[in-house]
């Protein structure tokens, strides 16, 4: 389904869908009550769900359609704008599984329908790699690792409601410092920043060049590259790598987790949250490699099960659960100096 105040936009997204194939366009609404109304009457995979309309919009709206058809996957098409911003981080923190930008006029090309497509048919379990082999037996869980003295999370697709639950399970005297990449446009890294301190009751800073790791703080890899660490002196340091990576992502959580695992020693507890794709996997290996642990979210609670996949089916993952029960496990696998 599609719901945007802008025919210009329905049309051009029809068009994109219709050349594409393999999918049906059951509806399309020019606002947020006509969008609901129509929802009653079909079942819809996905819908994509422009923010900024007349009337009710689309973050009003989001509860509505996740009560009155909570299988359906949201994609909200969002504005370049500050204020689009907040609300976009905003409706993923409530629950909706991805976002798309609104591109500039002319901006409608071939890249853009490419992702657009790619997000759509993993969100509506088209891509048959991001889907659970539901008759595969239950994989082993691996035991937990060397005493983790960091925590860190990678997370995309429907990753930010994930990490909200996560995270609001987490005692404010938990004092391991918590990193965080999640896949996000660049503009909207300062807004999760902010997000990620509510959920917390912490500080969020931004990874850069010389910043310290500090106990108590959560540390978020900006959005225009990979947040990776060293040891320097008896000091944990971020810094900024820029260089392409197997996943295509950036920020990568590749690298993030290669980086702990050597200047950690392995005292490292990974946590890969929802996702589309495989960023994480190799780094994961790293961090069990070095003697750490890797958590993984499970299928049933994820948007898309992409990136803690692969450790799942491996049987590498010391837990493999939802985002809050995640949490705890993390927690238990801490010593008392984790505490203040």
């Amino acid at each position: 389904m599609l719901v945007d105040d802008s025919l210009t936009v329905r049309t051009v997204f029809t068009r994109m869908l219709q050349r594409a194939g393999g999918m049906d366009i059951v509806a399309s609404a020019s606002t947020a009550e006509a969008g609901l109304n129509k929802l009653r009457e079909h079942r819809v995979d996905v819908m994509l769900l422009d923010l900024e309309m007349p009337g009710m919009g689309g973050l009003e709206a989001l509860p509505k359609i996740q009560q009155q058809s909570p299988e359906t996957k949201v994609l909200v098409i969002s504005s370049l704008t500050a204020e689009g911003a907040e609300h976009t981080v905003e409706a993923l923190r409530m629950g909706a599984a991805d976002t798309m930008l609104k591109p500039r006029p002319g901006g409608f090309n071939d890249d853009y329908r490419d992702q657009l497509i790619g997000k759509i048919r993993a969100l509506a379990g088209l891509a048959p790699h991001e889907l659970p082999k539901r008759s595969a037996p239950e994989p082993a869980k691996r035991r937990a690792g060397k005493r983790p003295q960091v925590v860190a999370i990678g997370a995309s697709t429907g990753g930010i409601h994930a990490l909200n639950l996560f995270l609001r399970q987490v005692p404010k005297n938990f004092d391991l410092p918590i990193l965080i990449t999640q896949h996000l446009p660049a503009s909207f890294i300062p807004v999760f920043a902010k997000q990620m301190e509510m959920a917390s009751g912490r500080e969020a800073v931004l990874a850069d060049e010389g910043v310290e790791i500090r106990r108590g703080q959560i540390v978020i890899a900006p959005g225009n590259g990979h947040m990776v660490v060293r040891k320097t002196a008896g000091r944990y340091l971020t810094g900024l790598a820029y260089n392409p990576v197997k996943s295509g992502c950036t920020p990568s959580v590749d690298p993030m987790f290669e980086t702990l695992a050597e200047a950690y020693d392995g005292h490292v507890a990974g946590v890969l949250l929802s996702g589309m794709g495989r960023d994480g996997t190799d780094g994961a290996d790293a961090i069990i490699d070095a003697g750490g642990s890797v958590y993984a979210q499970n299928a049933d609670s994820c948007a898309v099960w992409g990136m803690p996949r692969d450790i799942t089916e491996r049987g590498l993952a010391t837990a493999v659960l939802p985002p809050a029960e995640l949490a705890d496990k993390v927690l238990s696998s801490v010593g008392a100096d984790a505490w203040r």
